[in-house]
């Protein structure tokens, strides 16, 4: 079998690289960090121009028409770069959703924004990753008030609307977008491990009309999964990028480095240090690629997504930990480029859940695999 990329997507691989690498040099990626909302606007702009950000808007509003793979692509070489621009926030957590179960009112209204750069959009889901949604929503003749707390929204300061699940009293779960700005909706500024902001958004008595529900509670379970899943996919996208350019970068310091009268690089400890981290990559690869490629293709994806996310976890942490090592002291000044990889490393190790919560998954899903099985044989 061929499992080499299409020519379009290799086109994105190559558009993307090209842009961001040429905006997002480290020092710029540095003054943009100083900033009050720590996104790189000047980038964001060029993305838009260069149609990449409708990558995945249907082709009737003027996008590419493609999906989460493509998206996965573009992701990778953001994380490459470190790249200060909500990429995954925007496209995966909200854009995504919008075109997959929107009608189409809501689709002409924000995948078109999406596409040109004029917005940004996100979704709350640290709470429904954690096993429910913490918001709750009460009503439903003619909308839906919202009441409760989502910690670490990402870039919800920038959000124009905030894609937010909420449990009904039947024990529903509704998908709306609620607008962060509006009345009854507060937002707490966080910053995290990766110096990003991902406000904390409390809903007290917030409204969301029915036009503005992308689920109903019939199938707003069944929406939220694949939300969690895409959403997962797409950090195990950054993650291997984040882990693909510290290795390299490592690399080149190891072969500049010169110690001993020998460049480090000469050493098998070292060798054998990068070679390590070099398995652990494509580890995380080929297990981000299955959990895409399932999503893509409506095919169950619950078990690979929850592998690719342990992969990332577990490896790309430890990828940037032994790149940090390898640096010597010079990793250890916060200034340096490889440091910001360690903090990328460890932001995406933990975001929806770490090794730990992942194995959990997997041992549940097993589980239920094993009783289904069983009541199929009793049967």
């Amino acid at each position: 079998m061929d499992f080499t990329f299409t020519e379009a997507q290799q086109a994105v691989t190559d558009a993307a690289e090209a842009l961001i690498a040429g905006l997002a040099a480290p020092e710029r990626v540095a003054e943009v960090e100083a900033t009050e909302d720590r996104v790189d606007r000047t980038l964001w702009a060029a993305l838009a121009s260069a149609d990449l950000l409708s990558l995945a808007v249907p082709t009737e509003l003027g996008g590419a028409g493609l999906g989460l793979t493509e998206l996965c692509l573009l992701l990778e070489v953001d994380g490459r770069h470190v790249a200060p621009v909500p990429l995954w926030s925007t496209l995966v957590l909200g854009a995504l959703p919008i075109a997959r179960f929107g009608d189409e009112r809501l689709r002409r209204r924000w995948l078109p924004e999406v596409a040109a750069g004029r917005c940004f959009l996100t979704a709350a889901l640290t709470g429904s990753a954690a096993g429910a949604p913490t918001v709750v929503a009460t009503g439903g003749s003619s909308g839906w008030r919202l009441d409760g707390v989502e910690q670490a929204v990402p870039q919800a300061h920038l959000a124009s609307r905030v894609v937010v699940p909420a449990r009904t009293p039947t024990g529903g779960i509704v998908v709306a977008l609620v607008d962060p700005s509006g009345d009854g909706a507060t937002l707490e500024p966080a910053v995290t491990t990766n110096r990003e902001l991902h406000p904390h958004l409390q809903l007290d008595g917030a409204t969301v009309g029915d036009e503005d529900v992308l689920v109903g509670s019939d199938e707003g379970a069944a929406a939220l999964d694949w939300l969690l899943q895409a959403a997962a996919t797409g950090l195990c996208a950054l993650a291997v990028g984040v882990a693909e350019a510290a290795v390299r970068r490592t690399a080149d310091y190891l072969n500049q480095r010169v110690q001993f009268d020998r460049p480090l690089a000469s050493f098998q400890a070292t060798k054998l240090k990068v070679a390590d981290a070099a398995i652990d990559i494509e580890a995380m690869r080929v297990t981000l690629w299955q959990a895409a490629w399932r999503l893509d293709t409506g095919r169950p994806a619950a078990a690979e997504v929850a592998i690719a996310k342990w992969q990332a976890a577990e490896r790309g942490q430890r990828v940037v930990h032994a790149a940090q090592h390898l640096h010597g002291g010079v990793g250890a000044d916060v200034g340096y480029p490889i440091h910001r990889y360690f903090l990328w490393g460890k932001q995406l190790e933990l975001q929806l859940g770490g090794p730990s919560a992942q194995l959990a998954r997997l041992g549940r899903l097993i589980a239920e695999r094993a009783a289904t099985g069983a009541g199929k044989r009793a049967s």
